[in-house]
């Protein structure tokens, strides 16, 4: 059987459906063998897709898009439309975008963090400039939850497990849902803003192994979507969290199943990327969606 490599972080959501894969056979059922090859940060996993070392790896949209502008494109398979979450304590007074004026706001993954861009966008329409009308700091995800813990901050815009994580606990909540910014862009709410990615010379010249790949994936998360059986397997992967955690994290994943790519699906991508930075005159062309369906 012809071998699909993939370059996947230790402990990253992507791993859960890649492992539940091999565990079903699901690579072996779609006609190939699926072979990961963990590693212990992005930067290691963009370094092994980009210079050939496997055939693929998780990358967010915009990461496609820069390697488009520069000359190298990717064929962009969905994985999750999880965008991130802005947590707060269970007893804040942040309900909506207004509420964040004047508030301390950490954002992780910097500047350039499309959650945070999205609220910067929403804010604007509104007529806010938090730049100017909050106090910001940029932080990793992990430093964000202690500082939120301590009171150092207000609210954090972070990814959407290390939310969960929080929300797990208790005592936290969503102060509003990234989802809402999304609508208030006018742009679908189920956007597959995390793909699997592969070189476009290289797919094009393995189409049914990307196609066998698409299908396992869609199988794995119908049955990751079916109740929690296959995930107690999968617990360990996941930290081995408290109860309370797990099941927020077990069904914020379910919660970012992609919705089918439609024209308009792809068209809402292309304007997210031109809304987060990118020239909207060399953006990654629709046939870079990956959309077969059985």
């Amino acid at each position: 059987m012809p071998v699909l490599s993939v370059s996947v972080l230790q402990f990253g959501t992507a791993h859960w459906e890649l492992d539940h894969i091999l565990h079903r056979g699901l690579d072996r059922e779609n006609g190939y063998r699926l072979e990961l090859k963990p590693v212990a940060n992005l930067p290691a996993s963009r370094l092994a897709v980009t210079s050939g070392s496997v055939n693929g790896a998780v990358a967010d949209l915009l990461w496609a898009q820069s390697r488009f502008q520069a000359g190298t494109p990717y064929l962009y398979v969905p994985f999750s439309s999880q965008i991130g979450d802005i947590v707060v304590a269970e007893t804040s007074t942040i309900r909506s975008v207004e509420d964040l004026v004047g508030k301390r706001i950490g954002v992780a993954g910097g500047p350039d963090s499309k959650g945070w861009i999205l609220l910067k966008k929403v804010a604007q329409r509104q007529g806010i400039n938090l730049e100017e009308s909050a106090e910001l700091q940029f932080a990793a995800p992990p430093l964000l939850s202690q500082a939120l813990k301590r009171g150092q901050v207000d609210v954090v815009v972070t990814y959407w497990h290390f939310a969960a994580r929080l929300r797990g606990e208790g005592d936290w909540r969503s102060a509003f849902s990234m989802a809402d910014l999304l609508t208030e862009l006018d742009l679908d709410r189920s956007l597959p803003v995390l793909g699997y990615v592969f070189p476009e010379s290289w797919a094009k010249d393995h189409g049914s192994l990307i196609d066998g790949f698409a299908t396992s994936l869609r199988q794995a998360k119908a049955e990751l979507a079916d109740g929690e059986p296959p995930w107690q397997r999968l617990r360990p992967l996941m930290g081995d969290p408290e109860d309370g955690v797990f099941t927020a994290l077990r069904e914020g994943f379910v919660a970012g199943t992609p919705a089918p790519q439609t024209d308009q699906r792809i068209a809402d991508l292309q304007r997210l990327m031109t809304l987060t930075g990118a020239d909207p005159d060399n953006l990654m062309p629709a046939h870079l969606f990956y959309r077969r369906q059985p």
